[in-house]
């Protein structure tokens, strides 16, 4: 029988040194609850303040605990805190724009965590070790922070305020109040104005939603996003040249000034924009309606326009024959001709500068006085309804057809022959000549237009256009007696 060969005993210090290292790895794990040379997802966030925010507070999304907090550090040089957390599988992936914010547990106070947004899924991710900046977190108030802002200076100006909004809600406007306010809103207090913008709120708001309905675009996804990027790109332009934006804000404060100083005639202008834009819809119906039309003329020009081309280069020969024929040794002596002919014209051309003024005193007189006066239908016993000059061709073509034959002493039709028992004056003659007188076979039944005694002034110190045209029914052309005179 083979004897049993006995195990030996284990050295004590061996024993003892792996004890010491169970313990010693059991230690660790229960203080860093981490597994030795493993490193999860971490990523460093900025904060205002760390508000008592503590290693090991959880870090949520959505109600839903992802990680903690594992590091909680002061920013050198400022009074920010920076939060380093480590974030699960279940919280990944975090993107760039992602956002943090340090919420209470219990109302008010007690313990706090991180509640954080990922992000918008269209941002680039963020990496591991990636740092989320100030920005992008906020921080609660506290209770202290709201005490320390109502300070007696500062809820003294809120019940300044306060009182101030209250008079001039209940106040009763001045009369010269009511001379710059609108009609419907004199003697009111702006509390009851107020009360009656409600009556005009309704269709406002109707308007309005419909306007943001409009901004939504046709294709309200896509036409956001597109707005969202040219907005930040115009911020980025305007951030690349801030000199040229602080000008333009200065530009921009001088043009309000200007338009302050003319604030009568910029409401003038308004208080026109309403007919303008109702003539301007107007237009605008014409001109949709002419559309049509013009579509139409645009489709059946096109294969002329496409001909337009083959047509320059046919003309081509053409021109060369026609630059051929008007050159110099086809038209010899034809300039040589002209010469004396076009000398005369200049000559006509200067002669006709010091015409035309001339000539548009004569158009405006004739425009402004003779014309007008011509127009004039004459309200007396003769009357026809027509306007004189109407009247005066009329019978200048019955005095044609009455004395188209005539005899030695001229036309079949005379008026008024010499002659006769009834005495009327003349007046003086010119150059101071004696009175004359006539003799008439029949009486006379008066004279139109009357005669003043004198000639009528004449004004040659303006011109023509400028003069009163005569009245042909006023007083002076009334009837009155005949001036009857002895010899």
């Amino acid at each position: 029988m083979a004897r049993t060969r006995r195990r030996q005993p284990r050295s004590p210090f061996a024993v003892g040194l792996i004890a010491l290292l169970v313990i010693g790895i059991l230690v660790f794990l229960g203080f860093t609850k981490d597994i030795p040379f493993t490193r999860g997802y971490e990523v460093t966030a900025v904060f205002n303040s760390a508000n008592g925010l503590r290693p090991d507070s959880p870090v949520r999304i959505a109600g839903v605990d992802v990680g903690k907090v594992k590091r909680v550090e002061g920013q050198q040089g400022t009074d920010n805190a920076v939060v380093t957390m480590a974030i699960d599988d279940s919280g990944l992936p975090l993107h760039e724009d992602a956002t943090l914010k340090i919420r209470p547990r219990i109302f008010l106070e007690g313990n706090f965590f991180v509640d954080m947004s990922p992000g918008s899924p269209g941002a680039p991710e963020l990496d591991d070790g990636g740092t989320i900046a100030v920005t992008q977190t906020s921080t609660p108030v506290q209770l202290d922070q709201v005490l320390t802002a109502l300070q007696s200076d500062t809820r003294q100006d809120l019940r300044d305020v306060l009182e101030g909004l209250g008079t001039a809600l209940s106040s009763k406007p001045t009369a010269a109040d009511n001379r710059d306010a609108d009609p419907a809103a004199r003697g009111e207090t702006a509390a009851k104005s107020w009360n009656d913008a409600y009556t005009d709120a309704g269709p406002a708001a109707r308007s309005q939603a419909q306007v943001n309905e409009a901004f939504l675009g046709t294709e309200p996804e896509q036409d956001l996003g597109r707005l969202i990027e040219g907005t930040g790109k115009t911020a980025a332009g305007l951030v690349r040249n801030e000199s040229e934006l602080k000008a333009l804000v200065t530009n921009f404060n001088v043009t309000m000034g200007a338009l302050a100083s003319e604030n009568a005639n910029l409401s003038a202008s308004i208080r026109e924009l309403a007919p303008t834009l109702e003539n301007a819809n107007a237009a605008f119906a014409s001109l949709n309606a002419a559309f049509p039309a013009t579509r139409a003329f645009a489709r059946e020009i096109l294969p002329g326009v496409r001909e337009t081309a083959a047509t320059i280069d046919a003309s081509f020969p053409w021109v060369e024959q026609m630059r051929g024929l008007v050159s110099n040794a086809e038209l010899q002596g034809l300039a040589r001709d002209l010469s004396p002919a076009t000398r005369d014209l200049a000559r006509l051309t200067d002669q006709a500068i010091e015409l035309l003024p001339q000539t548009d005193l004569v158009s405006k007189c004739a425009r402004d006085v003779l014309l007008p006066t011509g127009d004039v239908v004459i309200r007396d016993e003769f009357q026809t309804g027509r306007e004189n000059y109407k009247d005066f061709f009329y019978a200048m073509a019955g005095l044609a057809g009455e004395g188209q034959n005539f005899d030695g002493n001229g036309m079949y039709v005379r008026f008024q022959t010499g002659g006769g028992s009834q005495q009327v004056s003349l007046g003086s003659g010119n150059a101071g000549t004696p009175q004359q007188f006539g003799g008439l076979p029949t009486p006379p039944l008066g004279n139109r237009p009357a005669y003043p005694g004198k000639l009528p002034p004449y004004v040659n110190d303006q011109p023509c256009y400028r003069q009163t045209p005569p009245d042909l029914n006023g007083p002076a052309a009334a009837k009155t007696a005949p001036i009857v005179g002895q010899r």
